[in-house]
């Protein structure tokens, strides 16, 4: 029997086959949990269709986390599924591509700053929010994705940093908020990984390259393991585990500098 045996999981995300949201899903279909995915708008949903066939799941629901009407709306029609849901996934960050170029202070407004907090933190909120009532005695688990630019000034991470830095608070607030529910909330800080939104970080393939000479296991993390720590965090397994933020990185975040 599968850690995630008998479990219902709603995975928010999921963009490619290389996204991180998608490396947690099989994990998550592997251990036996029941999925349902989410897509951002149409262009997508095809793409999606297909990642959820290949789990076994006819659930796709359109969801733009930036609406709440839309957030409300993906309860309501997994409610008429589901008679309940066990796991949240939240998978999701953007800011703009102008905001992670250059130096902080240079490439950082007003408007962009809002944005990338919205989607990247807020939208856990929204999301955790519209999920508690189907969550309900179900001693469930809400995990979002976060990444060490949240704790060090990472070249070209800018904005999204802060925005970050904003979601693993968040993490700790929401857990104490819903810890008497029996719901436990938790962040992965994942390594660098060639996904479809790091594309968008200048100089992504000279730092997989840095952390493949210094990190103690001299590697760089893939979407997989990510997906394996997920299923214990969302497994019965770590019951006691809330509030936290749980580094794969094959230990980067511990290191210093290179020998």
């Amino acid at each position: 029997m599968g850690l995630l045996q008998g479990k219902r999981a709603l995975i928010v995300g999921v963009a490619s086959n290389r996204s991180i949201a998608w490396g947690i899903a099989r994990a998550m279909r592997r251990e036996g949990a029941e999925l349902a995915f989410t897509y951002q708008n149409e262009r997508l949903r095809e793409r999606v269709e297909e990642f959820a066939a290949e789990c076994q799941s006819r659930i796709t629901l359109p969801c733009e986390v930036a609406s709440d009407d839309e957030i409300r709306a993906v309860f309501e029609r997994l409610g008429q599924h589901w008679d309940g849901l066990d796991i949240l996934v939240h998978s999701v960050a953007y800011a703009p591509r102008e905001m992670l170029e250059g130096q902080y202070l240079d490439t950082v407004s007003r408007e962009g700053f809002r944005m990338a907090h919205d989607v990247s933190s807020y939208s856990f909120t929204a999301l955790g929010h519209a999920a508690r009532p189907l969550m309900k005695g179900r001693n469930g688990a809400m995990l979002t994705m976060t990444y060490i630019g949240a704790v060090r000034a990472m070249p070209h991470y800018n904005v999204m940093g802060v925005a970050k830095a904003s979601l693993e608070a968040n993490v700790r607030y929401m857990a104490a908020s819903l810890g008497p529910e029996g719901i436990r909330v938790n962040a992965i800080s994942a390594g660098p990984i060639r996904t479809l939104a790091a594309s968008g970080i200048r100089g992504l393939k000279e730092f997989l390259v840095q952390v493949e000479k210094t990190a103690p296991l001299r590697r760089n993390v893939t979407i997989d393991e990510v997906g394996n720590v997920a299923a214990f965090l969302c497994s019965d397994y770590a019951s006691a585990v809330t509030g936290g933020v749980t580094y794969v990185d094959c230990g980067y975040s511990i290191v210093g500098s290179a020998e």
